[in-house]
């Protein structure tokens, strides 16, 4: 079994493989560890062979990790939440977290807004969108994106950075790149409105390739990096 720093090296090396092939610019797909489920030396591992992106799904969970971590010297991460946000844990995600890729309504929006500290730097957040149109998946459908971004883009303490999907999964890398591109069209027409959009966050471990092929940003590596998932306990 490889350890996670081999495993690291090679997803990093498919990463800057797949940026040659597809003529994308070095370095222009960054690395997010999808670290739910893991223990913090996973985590500490995952940090020493240098991985500083990482997302959380669960916030009970990342709330009991980051303190330990930081005890652990390890400061420096970039915490992403991933998962689905229920308003009532808005204030917690954005106290303790500085990307939030998984917005997929105003009420959420608004209540990230107003409990972001005007001492701390805008959360900077995704609009998740269901781009497969799956009933099992969150998301906003194709045309709720720009009315979002704009009720978005008034509010404080938030800076929105771009999209988020998670489709459904296809086997083949031709099926995977159809659903990408589809996101990857609406970025781009959403950057005409908002040339501050820069941030596609599409791709885990089984589509890598399709999504950097089609433009993303971030690729969210869970498996890839530390193996099979370990089943939630709590």
């Amino acid at each position: 079994m490889k350890s996670i720093a081999e495993n690291i090296q090679n997803v990093v090396k498919d990463i800057e493989g797949y940026e040659r092939l597809y003529e994308r610019g070095h370095g222009s797909v960054a690395l997010l560890g999808a670290s739910k489920t893991q223990s913090v030396e996973a985590i500490i591992q995952a940090y020493q062979a240098g991985v500083r992106h990482f997302g959380e799904n669960y916030l009970q969970e990342a709330l009991e990790k980051q303190p330990l971590l930081a005890q652990a010297s390890v400061q420096d991460i970039t915490w992403h939440y991933i998962g689905p946000i229920q308003s009532r844990k808005a204030r917690d995600i954005a106290e303790h977290f500085d990307w939030v890729h998984s917005v997929d309504r105003l009420k959420v929006a608004q209540k990230l807004s107003s409990h972001r500290g005007i001492d701390k730097a805008p959360l900077q957040v995704c609009i998740q969108v269901n781009i497969s149109d799956d009933p099992d998946k969150s998301g906003v459908t194709v045309e709720q994106i720009v009315p979002l971004a704009q009720q978005i883009q008034a509010l404080p303490g938030l800076e929105l950075r771009g999209l988020m999907t998670l489709p459904r999964a296809e086997q083949t890398l031709p099926a995977q790149r159809v659903l990408f591109k589809l996101l990857a069209q609406q970025f781009k027409q959403l950057q005409q409105q908002m040339p501050q959009i820069d941030t596609l966050s599409m791709g885990m471990s089984q589509d890598m390739e399709a999504a950097i092929a089609e433009g993303a940003t971030f690729v969210r590596i869970g498996t890839g990096i530390f193996g099979s998932r370990k089943p939630k306990t709590n």
